[in-house]
């Protein structure tokens, strides 16, 4: 019996077998949620997709949630949602278990949800804030291209 075990998910793969322990699905990764926390996801998702158009997609063990780059994600786990939130600036506040830059104009902010009533304000205010931040980045960052390109044309074009 040839094969291997997958690294990721430990699962045993024989030879020529086909395996994507990365591909998942949102119902994959909420069918095991107790009440509280199916309808604590069900808030949270209404409540991103009201901010307006975006990207959701399931990854490996999160749903993301994004624009033009990823502004929060949810990792489903037994107890809790775990929450991450990407943010201009730190958050200093009991909802927020952890924090850390994650780029040179992003904190990430880990928060866990255990019930629908905590999926209100603030958390709701900063996933807004989350989602308003991910198009202001976008097109400080197309300025900068343009801006680059320009520099480059203007020194090619001028004379030695």
């Amino acid at each position: 019996m040839s094969g291997r075990e997958c690294y990721h998910c430990k699962q045993w793969i024989e030879d020529g077998e086909e395996h994507d322990c990365w591909t998942t699905s949102e119902a994959a990764l909420t069918q095991d949620l107790s009440d509280d926390l199916r309808d604590a996801w069900e808030r949270l998702r209404e409540t991103a997709v009201s901010f307006g158009e975006q990207r959701i997609y399931a990854s490996h063990k999160a749903i993301m949630f994004s624009r033009n780059s990823c502004y929060f994600f949810v990792r489903p786990k037994r107890n809790f949602l775990e929450l991450c939130v990407f943010l201009g600036r730190k958050l200093k506040t009991p909802q927020v278990r952890r924090s850390d830059r994650s780029s040179k104009s992003k904190v990430y902010h880990i928060i866990h949800i255990k019930h629908r009533d905590e999926v209100e304000a603030p958390i709701t205010d900063w996933l807004q804030e989350a989602y308003e931040l991910s198009d202001v980045l976008a097109s400080k960052a197309s300025r900068a291209r343009v801006k680059s390109k320009q520099k480059r044309k203007s020194r090619r074009i001028s004379p030695r």
